[in-house]
Formats: C-alpha cells, structure tokens, sequence
C-alpha cells in the first residue's frame, strides 16, 4: 500500500540532493497557469457575466447572482446542526486567543538624539479569502482565513467558495454559516481561477482586493501565481502533506491513523514516515490495512495518496539523520512521535506546523489547537510561514530627524552616495545646508 526508501548505512547527501531522494507529488503550476490565463482574462473583460458562465461550465449550475444574499447566510446560519455550530464557535474561540495575541505594535528607535525610525503596522485594506469546495467542506478554512485578517484589523474582507448545484448555486450552507458566525457578510459564490480573478480585477459586484488567500486546488495556485505583482498571496498551496519523525516509542495505530488522516484530502496528498526502527514501520504497515478498510474514501482518496510517489516510509539510521530528512523535507505538517518529542521538535528548522507527541495529531491543528492550519507544502516551508495575523500587515518605517542629526550624519550620506556614483542624492542633502556638507562632530 506505501512505498519504502532506505536512505540507511551512507553519509546523507546534503541540500537539493537529499530533497530529491524524498517523495513529493506531481503538480506543475506552470503548466496549469497557461489554461487559467484566458480564464482570468475572460472574467477580466466581461465581469459576473464571466462568472456565471463560468460557474455553469465548471460546478453545473446558472447563477442568478454571484453575490450570495445576506438571508441565505442568516438561513444557514438557522438551520446549522447544534453540534456543528458549537464545535466551530470553540474553534474560533480558539483561534482568536493564538491570533489576537500575535498583533504587532509600533516601536520606535532612537537612532541618535533627534534622529528617530518607528516601524508602525498597518493592515491591508481588503482581502479576498478562499474557501475550497471540491471533495470536501471546508468550515475549517473559512475560520483560519478570518480569523487572522481580523484580528489583524482588515476593514473589508470578502470571501468566495464554488456554486454547489445541490444547493440552488449557492456555496455549501456550512460554509455560509461558518461565514455568519464570524460576522463576515461579503460572500460570493465562485470557484477556482474564476475567484481569485474575480478578487484581482474587480467586477461589477465585487470591488477589487489588495490580497488573497485561501488554499485550494492546482487552478487556484496558478491563478496566484498569474496575479502576483498585482495582488499579495498568502503561498500557492500544493497537495497536503504529513511527515511523521518516530522511533520505536510511537503507537503504531497513532501513526497510521495519522497518514490516513491527510491521505483522505486527496489522491495526490502526501503521507511520509521517516523512522529508525524497522519493527515501527511494518506494523505500521500492518495498521494501515485494516484502518484503510474500515474508513470513508478509500478507493477515490486514500488508497491512491497512499500508493502514489509522494508518500512513502523512509528508513534512517537515528533520529539524528531523521531530523535531516524532515528538514530537507519541510513538511506543511510535521509530528514529532520519538522519546524526548519536545527536545527534537526544538531542533527542526523546516516545518509548517509540528506536532509534538502522542496527542497532538494534525486533526487537532486542523479543527481545534488554536493554531493555523493554512500553511506551507510543497517544501516551501523552508522559507515561507503559515498564514497569521503578520500575513495581513505591512510594516512601515517612519523617519523623523532634526537639522541637527542630520548634519550628525551628512558627511556620511553624501560619501555613500558618490561612492555609487549616484550624486544627486548628496545632493539632496547639501541643498539642506547651502550646498556645504557640515563638518562632522
């Protein structure tokens, strides 16, 4: 059901060459960019009228409007099952306490007396969030995407997720309700490419925002990645991925559960165990049988994300040399199930999310921990971070100086600029002293 790769007895490769001994999925963005690109053109020029079309050719329905009426948030709301409701209020209960305490405050240094730099923090203006609607439902991601851009004091966030023609062309009544419940009223629904162009360009119902996020599928990613430069992005999320670093402390039953866990996303979702102990990973494998066939989504999810190149077991000498692969890996999820769990989390530098010990599953991160779940794949983890309340501000730098501090400093700037051959610029600075640099002090 799973591959294995031995990477036991030789010195690990270093960099790029251990990366690609590693298992990782097949998804060419590039490739897929050039099929949206007349997608986003087309919503570009012709607006809803595009999204509907649109939304008729890919989800199977005909929208009367792309906008979803307040009522049918309020209706979902109303007719959302108790429990649900409660389990999401805790979830966002949650996620606030983790996010409102990431807020950033201006600082400001003091350079030199009367020379002054403040760093103040200011929130993007709009945002457009993305809510997926393919295999699953995800509420989930409706909270991790507004729960941050609030507390980082966005004015206007808007979110879209695909028509469901079982729903009249409306998205899925829990993601509407999940929308109500956080008191964001702007929703439209659009899948895909058509959404992210829809936030972009700006249509005859949808002002423009000046950044998206949100995971989905490859169309979303390389819709992205079409419109950087003219709007911000959180990351373009790929399949995700769980790794799992264990030696022969782990339950065995926890870790299959795990991989099945992310291998039920979708066919191409990445499921990797890198262990040193040889007994660990056969009854994995053992485990793995009889928990696949006694779950949901075996043939069309699993069983592929489980068989294909992008999960596998990886076979170590030690911890030491697991630490390496994880690292080289940059697993979006990465569980820590070894003896002293928390010593050896404290050591991996490339993860999106880690998950320490025996109760701290990546389902718990996904729902309930507090912590973000929309989070860097794709081994992009080893420079980019998950979404936060940082995500959605821009840091300005405010300089204030005094006549006085800057003479304290003029000899300075006007050498710089003269050793970069660029003398306008110091001259900018002895127009300020009658085109006489002030001797320094």
């Amino acid at each position: 059901m799973i591959s294995r790769i031995d990477l036991r007895g030789d010195a690990l490769p270093e960099g790029p060459a251990l990366r690609d001994l590693l298992p990782r999925a097949d998804f060419d963005v590039q490739a897929a960019l050039e099929k949206v690109r007349p997608i986003c053109e087309d919503v570009h020029h012709r607006g809803d009228a595009a999204l509907i079309d649109f939304a008729e050719r890919f989800d199977g329905v005909r929208l009367e409007s792309v906008r979803v009426p307040a009522q049918a948030l309020a209706d979902a709301l109303a007719g959302l099952d108790a429990d649900v409701r409660a389990a999401l209020e805790e979830s966002i209960r949650r996620a606030r306490l983790v996010h409102r305490a990431q807020r950033r405050t201006a600082h400001t240094t003091q350079v030199v007396p009367g020379g002054a730099v403040t760093e103040k923090w200011v929130p993007v203006e709009r945002v457009g969030l993305y809510a997926p609607g393919g295999r699953s439902v995800y509420p989930s991601s409706v909270i991790m995407n507004a729960v941050p851009a609030q507390e980082a004091g966005v004015e206007s966030i808007a979110l879209a997720s695909p028509p469901q023609a079982e729903f009249g062309g409306l998205p899925h009544p829990t993601i509407l309700a999940a929308c109500a419940l956080l008191g964001v009223d702007e929703v439209y629904a659009a899948g895909g490419a058509t959404a992210v162009a829809m936030f972009a360009y700006g249509t005859e119902s949808c002002p423009p925002a000046n950044m998206v996020t949100g995971p989905g599928n490859i169309w979303v990613a390389a819709a992205k990645r079409y419109f950087t430069g003219r709007i911000g992005i959180d990351t373009e999320a790929g399949p995700t991925e769980i790794a799992v670093l264990a030696d022969d402390t782990a339950d065995p039953a926890h870790v299959a559960a795990d991989l099945i866990s992310q291998a039920e996303h979708d066919p191409l979702a990445a499921a990797v165990l890198v262990t040193d102990s040889p007994d660990l990973a056969d009854a994995v494998e053992k485990e793995l049988e009889p928990q696949v066939a006694a779950t949901k989504h075996v043939d069309d999810r699993i069983r592929p994300a489980l068989a294909g190149r992008q999960s596998a077991i990886v076979l170590v000498d030690g911890v030491e040399e697991g630490l390496k692969v994880v690292d080289a890996y940059g697993a979006e999820h990465l569980e820590i199930q070894t003896a002293d769990a928390t010593a050896v989390a404290d050591r991996v530098r490339n993860a999106g999310a880690i998950f320490i010990g025996p109760w701290a599953p990546v389902s718990l991160g996904d729902y309930a921990a507090g912590s973000n779940h929309v989070l860097p794949t794709g081994g992009c983890a080893c420079h980019s971070s998950g979404l936060s309340v940082q995500s959605f501000l821009r840091g300005i730098h405010i300089v204030d100086y005094t006549k006085d501090a800057l003479a304290e400093v003029a000899h300075h700037v006007v050498t710089l600029a003269e050793a970069e051959d660029l003398p306008a610029h110091g001259a900018a600075v002895k127009a300020r002293f009658g085109w006489k640099v002030p001797e320094s002090k």
